[in-house]
């Protein structure tokens, strides 16, 4: 079992001090984001042109789906939700800290990037640190 958590997703990056980001990737010649790191930008088709590029912990709520059936083991109703984040990149993962009713949740609405640990350990008894959304204060 690791001393720490680990990160859930490449995407999560766990400095030795200061606070967990995201980090995700920008094209040097025509300034588009992605989360995974390519040979080529996927907009401009430059080559070798992606740099590490930390995105932001502010977001806009794009789309969201109550989940009322998931597999054994999962809490559900749970809130799955997609947000583009402030200068780039769209992320997906679960809203938090609001009721999975669609009354309480308005696209559009303004979510932060937070990171916990997941609920879940995997089969070596590991923690993982995971990223959620959760409405702006």
């Amino acid at each position: 079992m690791s001393e720490h958590p680990l990160p859930i997703t490449p995407l999560v990056q766990i400095p030795e001090s200061g606070d967990p980001y995201l980090q995700g990737f920008k094209c040097k010649s025509c300034g588009a984001i992605t989360l995974k790191s390519r040979m080529a930008c996927a907009k401009c088709g430059g080559r070798d042109t992606l740099e590490p590029f930390r995105l932001s912990t502010k977001g806009t709520l794009h789309a969201y789906s109550i989940i009322y059936r998931a597999f054994p083991g999962i809490d559900v109703p749970f809130v799955s939700a997609i947000a583009d984040l402030e200068g780039g990149g769209t992320i997906k993962t679960n809203l938090i800290d609001v009721e999975p009713d669609p009354e309480k949740i308005q696209l559009g609405m303004d979510v932060d990037v937070v990171f916990q640990i997941a609920p879940r350990k995997d089969a070596e008894g590991n923690e993982y640190l995971a990223y959620f959304l959760k409405p702006a204060a």
